[in-house]
């Protein structure tokens, strides 16, 4: 067929298209397709010009409905652009189809479906088409009908990229949504090595009205279920983060969340750290530790935005030069969004895609703001709710202090002068060592409660900082909502050799196993060992903390967010964390053992 027969004004009688189309041949510019005003009105008028064609069309009209049929099975947005691919291809008998979704600002792709081409020539092929260039980003710029001979001929062409299949034949078509462009059917390479015909285009384009309904009650649908998903996860953060645990753990609970509603590859926390920048506090991935810890500086343009309460929204994350952190050279669309809750910018959350992956839609960024809101307000009462824990506690610790020195060394005191008393009067020397010794142990015994006494009245900012001081801290904390003071031993010079950055996540390691065991233990003995001489699995110099408690141990099935929250910190340093039977009887209870090298792995 000639470029002029495709173009003239068809005879009712032989079939031929209603509205003009380029020839296989024809000019490099597409003739424009008239719009159609209502995709129901247009696929009846489609359907009613089939009456009269030739038996050749006649004959594929069951083929047709079926087709139309098959792609307006099912809800799931994606699952319908697979079909409505796989359908079209054997409608034209075409070796491939694609569907190319425009995006928002209708100046590209933001997500690219084939058929025709598998897993491993798709990874081979890297990145999708963009539609920013090209025949494809023709079309996008003028959405029109348009078949081609050969594809590789025509000016707008810019080209294959390495390992994409070969392609000759191509016939395109629009795709309308309530009157709206979504994108364009794309097909290519007729079986048989043939072009095109006018009956594949009229099939086609009658498939791509029935299509633009399926794809808009497919969408109202996602919107939907997405907006129920993220209701639902904002109520499970909340949830977490007022139910009065750790800290850490609550931060873990907003990434997971947050990885998993927004479908990316990584959930990620950051927090602003003390010498400036945001300091990535928590991670669900596939490999947290090798990003637990890491400090994103100040002086990235991103980090700025963040700090102001402005979300970030980034198509390629390895490529975009405001991403100035070497850990998104694996990621592709991001998004990063201020913690931001009355006016205060407590963190940020991101969430990356892989590169090459779907871009984020207007739908998923809008839910994703609502959500780091959400999640950041229930941040806020999770902090006051502990700030009040914490007043309660150091009031707690203030009476303790004051009974400790206005009864207990009263009463050790006025013990010690009856001892002293008694062992003047006494004649035999046996009796008078025994008492001696017996006087000097109560000495001993009320020095150590005066320095518990200045322990329990040192605020936070006037602790020490060497690191068995904090550990004594931490412990003596411990022992007002336990009931009973953990003991504990240290094994080397802790304070001289353990690293600063070691040292934090150490007392963090301590708190939350000493959390653990109180609020799921039950036990009556907690001992804690800090061993800074031991040699690490890999031969490395290392420090070692053990909390060993008596209690129920850990049920089969039971929670162990905790566990995996000190094999994360011990992990991001280069060390290990396991647990295995406590100090109780015949093993009951639970011992958590956490190490790390005296200096962090680099």
């Amino acid at each position: 067929m000639s470029a002029q027969q495709s173009q003239e004004s068809p005879d009712p009688s032989s079939g031929p298209l209603p509205d003009p189309l380029p020839g296989p041949l024809g000019p490099p510019g597409p003739a424009r397709v008239s719009e159609a005003p209502d995709p129901l009105v247009a696929a009846a008028q489609a359907t009613r010009s089939l009456q009269g064609l030739s038996t050749e069309l006649t004959a594929r009209v069951p083929q047709l409905l079926e087709a139309m049929r098959s792609v307006g099975t099912g809800l799931e947005l994606h699952s319908t652009l697979d079909r409505i691919c796989e359908t079209a291809a054997e409608l034209a008998d075409a070796h491939y189809a694609a569907i190319g979704v425009v995006d928002t600002e209708g100046r590209g792709l933001s997500d690219f479906v084939t058929h025709g081409i598998s897993p491993a020539q798709a990874r081979r092929i890297g990145h999708r088409p963009d539609g920013k260039r090209g025949l494809l980003g023709a079309l996008i710029s003028h959405s029109d009908t348009v078949r081609l001979a050969d594809l590789t001929k025509d000016p707008r062409s810019a080209g294959f990229p390495p390992h994409h299949p070969p392609m000759k034949t191509f016939l395109g078509v629009p795709i309308r949504v309530q009157g709206e462009i979504f994108g364009n059917l794309y097909l290519a390479e007729k079986n048989g090595g043939g072009e095109f015909s006018d009956y594949d285009v009229h099939m086609v384009r009658v498939l791509a009205t029935e299509a633009g309904i399926a794809i808009g009650n497919a969408r109202l649908y996602e919107a939907a279920t997405q907006r129920e998903r993220w209701i639902d996860g904002s109520v499970a953060v909340t949830t977490a983060l007022l139910s009065g645990g750790d800290a850490d753990d609550a931060l873990a609970v907003v990434a997971e969340q947050a990885r998993r509603l927004a479908d990316s590859d990584a959930g990620i926390v950051m927090l602003p750290a003390d010498e400036g920048g945001m300091e990535i506090v928590a991670v669900s991935s596939e490999n947290p530790a090798t990003s637990l810890g890491v400090v994103v500086p100040a002086e990235s343009p991103v980090v700025d935005r963040l700090l102001e309460g402005e979300p970030v929204f980034v198509d390629d994350a390895a490529s975009d030069p405001r991403m100035t952190s070497e850990l998104t050279s694996r990621y592709g669309p991001c998004m990063l969004l201020p913690l931001q809750s009355g006016g205060r910018v407590l963190g940020a959350l991101v969430t990356p895609r892989a590169r090459g992956g779907r871009a984020f839609t207007e739908v998923e960024r809008t839910l994703a703001t609502q959500f780091a809101s959400q999640a950041a307000l229930a941040l806020m009462m999770a902090e006051a709710q502990r700030d009040r824990e914490r007043l309660a506690v150091f009031e707690d610790r203030d009476r303790i202090a004051r009974d400790l020195h206005d009864l207990v060394i009263q009463r050790l005191f006025a013990t010690g002068l009856m001892l002293e008393g008694a062992q003047r009067r006494t004649a035999v020397p046996e009796v008078r060592d025994g008492v001696g010794k017996a006087v000097d142990e109560l000495d001993v015994t009320i020095q150590e409660i005066r320095t518990a006494i200045f322990a329990l009245q040192q605020g936070p900012a006037e602790a020490p900082s060497g690191l068995r001081t904090r550990v004594l801290r931490e412990i003596n904390m411990a022992a007002v909502p336990l009931g009973f003071k953990p003991a504990h031993r240290f094994l080397g010079p802790i304070d001289t050799v353990v690293g600063e950055l070691v040292g934090k996540n150490l007392i963090a390691a301590l708190r939350e196993a000493l959390s653990n065991a109180f609020r799921h233990a039950e036990a009556s003995r907690i001992d804690v060992v800090i061993d800074s001489t031991v040699t690490l699995a890999d031969g490395r110099p290392g420090v070692r903390l053990e909390v060993a408690d008596d209690g129920v141990g850990i049920p089969e099935g039971g929670r162990r967010s905790g566990l995996r929250n000190l094999r994360r910190r011990a992990e991001s340093l280069g060390g290990a964390s396991s647990y295995g039977p406590g100090i109780g009887e015949g093993g009951g209870g639970t011992t958590v053992v956490w190490e790390a090298p005296l200096e962090p792995a680099v």
